[in-house]
């Protein structure tokens, strides 16, 4: 009898025993498994907060673009009764755009060159002229007197330029204009009655090609250029005559002090070829590429005792005068042929920079 009641006890005993255990076991397999301390095969883009390689651009940044297009097809050749014209026009165009895509600041000049030569393949033209561009000859230029509004080249120019700000690419590209390419916009139909049609594609180029270089919204916009046509040259039996239009070009930024905030260095050769009869044999529909745009195709590395091509010498020079005063920049020092011996930069460029100097003081002159 007693270990029949003892018997029960342990059945009992076992009993609570097994539907503890039971309890449990099923209470720890509800319980979601925790997560690895570590997870070495997560892909980056999982954690979309984290963007260390990027900095936020400083409030105020804005981008510095410029463009330049150039054509040479109101070229012409010489006759026996008129002088040939290798005329080349390139469209200039600086600004300064928001991150959103919108131009803070424009500005748009002409470089009209004409060089003249005659039937005898002689260049007729002064080679020690320096022309002036469209902004800079004002009244000269004459479009004024022949304009139905009474406005002159510069002013439909300033007009056209002030019109932007605010818009982006897609905006200047839609602006309304006639079959002949004037515009009919109803804010610009009675101060610009010139063909914008070449403005509009040097602003979509300038707008595209805009870079952080440095520049703040409130800084003043400079756009400079020279030309000259020295290296122009008469034909002759054995060799083709060169009519040559080497313009220099820049857009610069200036802070309220004058010190560069910002600067892009460009140039181009305009090049017409004729023979000792006058005759142009240059291909006038083939376009003309700024040294820039020509990059290694320029062909200077291979000449550069520093081997750096045209336009990483000019790309490094703007660099360096950030911070300047044109004044500073004008006080460079060169050799006698013009030529960078500035000991800070002189490993990284060599060329003549006379022409810089001249662009840059004309765009601290002409800022905005």
């Amino acid at each position: 009898m007693e270990e029949d009641k003892k018997m029960k006890k342990l059945l009992a005993l076992i009993l609570v025993l097994s539907i503890a255990l039971f309890a449990f076991v099923g209470c720890t397999q509800e319980q979601p498994a925790p997560a690895p301390a570590e997870e070495p095969n997560e892909e980056p883009n999982e954690e979309p907060n984290e963007e260390p390689n990027e900095e936020p651009a400083a409030e105020g940044a804005v981008k510095t673009g410029l463009a330049v297009i150039t054509s040479l097809g109101k070229s012409k050749d010489a006759t026996a009764d008129a002088e040939g014209t290798a005329q080349s026009d390139s469209v200039i165009v600086a600004v300064t755009v928001d991150n959103d895509g919108k131009v803070v600041k424009a500005a748009i000049d002409t470089a009209q060159t004409a060089i003249k030569f005659n039937a005898e393949g002689k260049v007729t033209s002064d080679l020690t002229t320096s022309y002036k561009s469209k902004q800079e000859l004002k009244e000269e230029y004459g479009m004024g007197k022949a304009s139905t509004i009474g406005k002159e080249w510069y002013e439909q120019a300033n007009t056209l330029a002030d019109y932007v700000v605010g818009k982006t690419i897609e905006n200047v590209n839609t602006i309304p204009k006639d079959d002949t390419g004037v515009p009919t916009d109803a804010d610009l139909v009675s101060s610009v009655t010139m063909k914008i049609d070449g403005y509009k594609d040097a602003l979509e180029q300038a707008i595209a090609n805009a870079q952080d270089l440095g520049a703040n919204a409130e800084d003043k916009l400079g756009l400079g250029v020279v030309t000259t046509i020295a290296k122009s040259k008469d034909a002759t039996a054995e060799a083709a005559g060169l009519a040559q239009a080497y313009s220099t070009y820049t857009v610069t930024t200036f802070d309220a002090d004058g010190k560069i905030t910002s600067s892009i260095l460009n140039a181009s050769q305009a090049n017409v070829d004729f023979d000792a009869t006058g005759k142009i044999t240059s291909d006038l529909t083939a376009p003309v590429l700024t040294k820039n745009e020509l990059g290694d195709e320029y062909g200077m590395r291979k000449a550069s005792q520093i081997g750096k091509e045209w336009f990483e010498q000019a790309a490094a020079f703007a660099e360096y005068i950030v911070g300047k005063t044109v004044e500073e920049v004008k006080a460079f020092e060169t050799d006698e042929t013009g030529h960078n011996t500035e000991a800070d930069i002189v490993s990284s460029v060599t060329f003549g920079i006379d022409d810089f100097k001249l662009i840059l003081e004309e765009a601290l002159n002409t800022a905005k």
